[in-house]
């Protein structure tokens, strides 16, 4: 597979895919300082960080960039050990995904389309089954959530320039 091209070498594709990501993420996700409930429920801080959230906590902006940063440098690692070798784009756009619903998208070749289509190396079928990852259970119904379709479009688009 691709790996970004040949002068970009592992690491600068990796810098470059969490950039792309955090890009698509922040806006995505809105910056909140304070704790608050995210269309599923669950406690949500700065740009969609919930992991040991507690409603009330705050954190000031530096303090969310960094967090996102990190969390979608760790979510970049994950699609990396999944599938190695991606272009930076479409590493990127899965990336986003991971941050936002967990590896199952990029990683399950049991559950996800997107991950066997990824693996058999056919990205741009995989970049086309992003918009399909836009919905939440909602008091116990999957429904197609708005920003999620919108954050998957432009996930699928990203994508596709370096599936090319």
């Amino acid at each position: 597979m691709a790996s970004g091209g040949p002068e970009m070498n592992a690491l600068q594709r990796r810098a470059a895919a969490a950039a792309l990501a955090v890009a698509i993420a922040a806006p995505a996700e809105g910056l909140r300082n304070w704790a608050y409930r995210d269309p599923v429920g669950i406690p949500t801080i700065c740009f969609g960080y919930t992991r040991g959230v507690q409603m009330g906590d705050y954190k000031d902006t530096a303090e969310c960039r960094g967090l996102l940063t990190s969390e979608m440098l760790a979510a970049v690692d994950q699609v990396e050990r999944c599938v190695p070798g991606l272009p930076a784009q479409v590493l990127a756009a899965f990336a986003d995904a991971v941050y936002n619903l967990g590896p199952t998208i990029a990683c399950s070749v049991s559950q996800s389309t997107a991950a066997r289509m990824l693996r058999a190396g056919d990205l741009v079928g995989a970049c086309n089954q992003l918009p399909r990852w836009n919905k939440a259970r909602v008091a116990g119904l999957l429904v197609e959530l708005p920003g999620l379709t919108k954050r998957r479009g432009i996930a699928r688009d990203t994508c596709l320039q370096g599936a090319a």
